[in-house]
C-alpha cells in the first residue's frame, strides 16, 4: 500500500489545495508515482472524467501536478451548493440526489466503506498518497462522523501538516487554536505547521515560530512565500473573481452570476499579455468590452432571474445590437435562448417556464438525468464573426441537467452570438486564438501584440514554479520523515 501524507488547514482558503497540488509535483519530479485524494469536496467548480464521472477540479489540477490522469476516485464524494442549505450529492462520480445539509450530515456515514474502498484502491496502483482535508479539523460540532479531516486520518493512518494563511492576519492563533482544540489522539497526528502565504523578511517572523513551536509542541514544517503562480482555483473564493483588473488591448468580460460554476473555463484568456478577463456582477463595471460571456451556473433559472433583475440581461442584449461578441457556455448558453422550461422542477422550485434572452433560437428543458461526458471533435461549418472556428479541432466535457436539442452542435449561433455546452472549449490548441483574431480584426489591433503563449507548456510550468517555490519554503527532508513515519 501507498505511503500517504495529508494536507489538512485552520480553515477554507488557507492554501491546502496549492500545498496538495505542489507536493504531488514534487514527489513527481523525485521519481514517485503520486496520487491526490480528497474524500469530500463542496466545489461548483467540477470536471468530467472519460469514464464520464464527475468529480472536483482541485484534484483535477492535483492529478494533473502528479502528472497522471483524474479519476473519479480521487473524489468519492462532491457537494456542489444549489442553495444556501443543500446541494446535490455526487457520489463515485454520480449524481445520487438534492439533500439539505441536515438531511446529508445525518446520511453521511453511509458513506465511509465508499471513501475508504476509493482510497484503498488507489493506494494499491500508487507509491504516495497527497490527501487534502476541507475547511478545518477544529470545527467541532461537525466532529461526530467526519470523513474528510481527522476522521479520515485516523481510517488511513496519515500524518497530518497543518497549514495555517498568514496572509489573512492571525496565522500564531490559527495554528494555536486549531491544535488546542483537537483530541489528544488528533493532535498526535499533526507532524508539522506550516505558515502559508508569507511576504517579507522571515527573519522577523522566527520568535514567533519558536514560541508557536513551544506552546503546540509542534514543530514548524517550512514558511511557504505567497506563491504567483496562475493554477486553476478550485472555487468562488478565488482571488480572481475579486480581481479589478485594468482594460487591455482586448478587453473580456466575464458575468459574475450569483452561482457561477466552471469558471477555469475562461482561464486561457488570463494567459495573453494584453487581454483583460474581467468578472463583472453590476451594469456600471461593464463599460463596453469586446466580449462578454455568460458562464455556467448551478442555478440557471435563478441566476437568469438575477441578471433580469440586475439590469445586465438589458445592457447585454444592448451589447449584441452593436455588434459585441456574445458568448454562453452550458447554464449561459441556455439563458440565450427563447425560453427555459422545467416542468419536474428538477432545478428550480419557483419556475416551470421562464422567457430566455432570446439571442438564440433555440429552447431549452431541464429533465431528471444529468448529462455527464466528455466531448471531442471537429466544429462544423460556423457562420458570422467566429467562421473561422470551422473545421478546428474542440475537446471538452459536459455537465448538465437541461437539454436544448436532442443533439446538440459543439458550437452553435451565427453573426455575433454564440454558445456551446462544452466546458473547457477555449482549452483546445488554436480555439482561444482564433476568438481573439475575430476580436482584433473588429477592432483593428495586431494579434501579435497580444502577446500568446503556449497554453499546455505555460500549465506545465506553473505547476514546476509551485514546486520550486515549495521545495524553497519547505523542510522536504523532514516533509519525507513524516512520510515514511519516523516523526
Amino acid at each position: 500500500m501507498a505511503k500517504n501524507i495529508m494536507i489538512q488547514g485552520t480553515m477554507s482558503n488557507a492554501g491546502k489545495s496549492l500545498i496538495a497540488a505542489g507536493l504531488c509535483r514534487i514527489f513527481r519530479q523525485d521519481g514517485y508515482r503520486v496520487a491526490p485524494f480528497k474524500s469530500q469536496n463542496m466545489a461548483l467548480n467540477s470536471f468530467i472524467t472519460r469514464s464520464g464521472g464527475e468529480m472536483g477540479r482541485a484534484q483535477v489540477v492535483q492529478a494533473e501536478a502528479a502528472g497522471i490522469e483524474p479519476d473519479v476516485r480521487m473524489n468519492p464524494i462532491l457537494l456542489k451548493p444549489t442553495t444556501d442549505v443543500g446541494s446535490q450529492v455526487i457520489v463515485s462520480g454520480r449524481v445520487v440526489g438534492n439533500m439539505r445539509a441536515m438531511e446529508y450530515y445525518h446520511k453521511k456515514r453511509e458513506f465511509y466503506p465508499l471513501v475508504l474502498e476509493a482510497y484503498e484502491s488507489l493506494a494499491s496502483e500508487y507509491d504516495i498518497i497527497v490527501i487534502e482535508g476541507a475547511g478545518s479539523p477544529a470545527e467541532i460540532n461537525l466532529r461526530r462522523d467526519d470523513i474528510v479531516n481527522m476522521g479520515l486520518a485516523k481510517l488511513v493512518d496519515a500524518p497530518v501538516l497543518l497549514v495555517g494563511d498568514i496572509d489573512r492576519g492571525g496565522v500564531f492563533a490559527q495554528l494555536y487554536g486549531t491544535i488546542s482544540l483537537l483530541d489528544n489522539d488528533e493532535r498526535a497526528r499533526v507532524k508539522g505547521m506550516v505558515v502559508n502565504k508569507f511576504r517579507g523578511d522571515r527573519s522577523i517572523l522566527e520568535p514567533g515560530i519558536r514560541e508557536l513551536e513551544r506552546l503546540c509542541g509542534v514543530p514548524v514544517a517550512g514558511v511557504v512565500p505567497y506563491v504567483h503562480v496562475d493554477i486553476d482555483d478550485e472555487d468562488s473564493l478565488s482571488e480572481r473573481l475579486g480581481r479589478s483588473t485594468k482594460r487591455k488591448l482586448i478587453d473580456i468580460v466575464v458575468i459574475r452570476l450569483p452561482r457561477i460554476s466552471n469558471f477555469t473555463d475562461f482561464s486561457p484568456f488570463e494567459r495573453y499579455g494584453n487581454v483583460s478577463l474581467r468578472y463583472v456582477d453590476d451594469v456600471s463595471e461593464l463599460h463596453k468590452p469586446d466580449m462578454i460571456i455568460l458562464p455556467g451556473t448551478k442555478s440557471t433559472i435563478a441566476d437568469l432571474v438575477w441578471l433580469r433583475e440586475s439590469g445586465l440581461e438589458a445592457a447585454i442584449k444592448k451589447a449584441a445590437d452593436i455588434g459585441t461578441l456574445i458568448f454562453g457556455v452550458c447554464g449561459g448558453y441556455q439563458m440565450l435562448g427563447r425560453r427555459i422550461s422545467d416542468p419536474e422542477r428538477v432545478e428550480s422550485a419557483d419556475f416551470t417556464e421562464i422567457q430566455g434572452m432570446g439571442l438564440l433560437d433555440m429552447d431549452t428543458v431541464f429533465r431528471g438525468e444529468k448529462v455527464q461526458s466528455q466531448a471531442r471533435g471537429v466544429f462544423g461549418p460556423i457562420s458570422g464573426m467566429l467562421a473561422e472556428l470551422s473545421g478546428k479541432a474542440y475537446e471538452g466535457y459536459e455537465i448538465h441537467m437541461g437539454r436544448s436539442e436532442e443533439k446538440m452542435p459543439a458550437l452553435t449561433g451565427e453573426g455575433n452570438v454564440y454558445g456551446s455546452y462544452i466546458h473547457g472549449i477555449f482549452d483546445a490548441p488554436g480555439i482561444s486564438d482564433t476568438v481573439l483574431r475575430a476580436l482584433c480584426a473588429t477592432k483593428g489591433v495586431d494579434f501579435a501584440a497580444l502577446e500568446t503563449q503556449d497554453i499546455r507548456e505555460y500549465k506545465e510550468r506553473q505547476y514546476d514554479l509551485l514546486a520550486d517555490a515549495l521545495r524553497g519554503g519547505l523542510d522536504m527532508d523532514f516533509v519525507y520523515r513524516v512520510l515514511n513515519k519516523e516523526v
